[in-house]
């Protein structure tokens, strides 16, 4: 039953091995659920209790797909970055209301939808050379190390040099060393469950420290009445709505690609081809999420790159993806608990995973510059730009351009011409 459902194979993992990455990639990721509802409140009308719900049903929408229908482990939720633009940007930037962005954001899942059935998506996944390929998990280490960092504390925002080092010597930064140095020695003592254990413990050690803040247990889910299919349709012909859909669609796009891409060559499940099993199911996943989560009333639903760290206790199947669903279910009733897990606690495994995912690296050949530098473009663009999907696409253009000036034609096939065309006329553009 389980291999049917989930694609089990008891050859290559256990049921403890997948509940265990189940409940690490949901705590990885778990903090979607705070940011979420701090973030859409401040657009009147968006309560902060609604979108708690909002966001935990979309992820387990999401996620459940993926475990039945894509069978691959990785976790989806609204999507940082993609939450920003809808709020900051189309909301408090462009004028429009909430209503207008969950419009966009619908039509863009529709969207996508489509694209995964014309097999659209699928090629260009395909189209990606090795050399990017293997940047592009590498590039994610770094990014998701940063991010890791920059949540608890221990690079901050400088204006002279744009990020510094914060204080280490107290508060949640010091509480991010304590969990990085526990974390580290039961990985290096190869300690099963290590990064679940790690951030259980360094949420107890955040309690005397006043980090880790005790809300009570248990809490009756939101209504969601007041965001529910609150769609407006007035200006859906409009140009703005048109340009809002399009970068929706582009960066989902190719954060989806990305993670998948990343976290499934860490998970050594490519093809021999270099081709990722089930991308199209694993894609449509990430539709439906996208627009179910429209309509429920929160921002782009997306694959998430935390799913790396349940990749790295040895997750391997649906049977991980489910687990993480039901984490989020249960997240409905016992949000206090889930939400009193400090930023500081899943930084330590962040910056763990990021090192997992550098693993790819080596199979770069850099002395083949004309394959290496564009890699180290997507490598280094992903952190510097915080944006997998500027990595991916700054390293496909310099790949483009780099052979075709070089005269190396035959590495470059016409999907990469296109892509790169697109890409170009993305950023001069939008």
């Amino acid at each position: 039953m389980l291999k049917k459902l989930f694609g089990f194979d008891p050859e290559i993992t256990t049921v403890r091995t997948e509940m265990l990455a189940g409940l690490t990639t949901f705590l990885t990721m778990s903090y979607i659920l705070a940011v979420n509802p701090a973030m859409f409140s401040q657009l009147e009308g968006m309560s902060a209790g609604a979108v708690f719900t909002a966001t935990a049903l979309a992820a387990i929408v999401g996620t459940l797909v993926m475990a039945l229908l894509g069978k691959m482990p990785f976790g989806l939720a609204p999507g940082m970055g993609l939450n920003a633009f809808f709020v900051y940007t189309v909301c408090m930037g462009m004028g429009y209301t909430w209503q207008f962005a969950l419009t966009a954001v619908f039509i863009e899942g529709l969207i996508f939808i489509l694209l995964t059935l014309t097999n659209l998506r699928e090629a260009i996944v395909n189209a990606i050379p090795a050399s990017l390929k293997n940047a592009i998990g590498a590039g994610i280490g770094l990014f998701i190390a940063f991010i890791g960092l920059q949540n608890a504390g221990i690079v901050v925002k400088n204006d002279a040099t744009l990020v510094s080092l914060g204080d280490i010597t107290s508060g949640s930064a010091l509480l991010a060393f304590i969990g990085l140095l526990i974390t580290s020695m039961l990985v290096i003592k190869n300690v099963r469950g290590g990064l679940l254990i790690g951030i259980l413990l360094t949420t107890i050690i955040g309690i005397p420290m006043g980090l880790t803040e005790y809300g009570g247990i248990v809490s009756a889910p939101h209504s969601i009445d007041d965001i529910f299919c609150k769609f407006e349709w007035g200006n859906v012909l409009s140009l703005d709505m048109l340009v809002v859909v399009f970068t929706f669609l582009f960066i989902d796009m190719f954060d989806t690609i990305g993670t998948l891409v990343g976290v499934c060559t860490k998970a050594n499940i490519l093809g021999p081809d270099g081709r990722i099993p089930r991308v199209k199911e694993a894609f449509m996943a990430d539709s439906i999420a996208t627009t179910v989560g429209a309509c429920i009333g929160t921002s782009t639903t997306t694959t998430y790159v935390e799913s790396a760290s349940g990749v790295a206790l040895g997750g391997r199947t649906g049977l991980t993806a489910f687990a993480i669903a039901v984490c989020f279910a249960i997240s409905l009733f016992f949000s206090p608990i889930f939400l009193a897990i400090p930023a500081s606690a899943t930084a330590s495994v962040l910056v763990i995973v990021g090192l997992f995912m550098m693993s790819p690296i080596k199979n770069i050949p850099f002395d083949d510059y004309a394959e290496s530098i564009p890699a180290f473009v997507t490598i280094v663009m992903m952190p510097m730009a915080y944006s997998i999907s500027d990595g991916i696409l700054l390293g496909m253009i310099s790949y483009v351009l780099m052979n075709m000036l070089c005269g190396n034609f035959k590495r470059i096939t016409p999907t990469m011409y296109i892509l790169a065309i697109l890409f170009v006329l993305k950023y001069i553009f939008i």
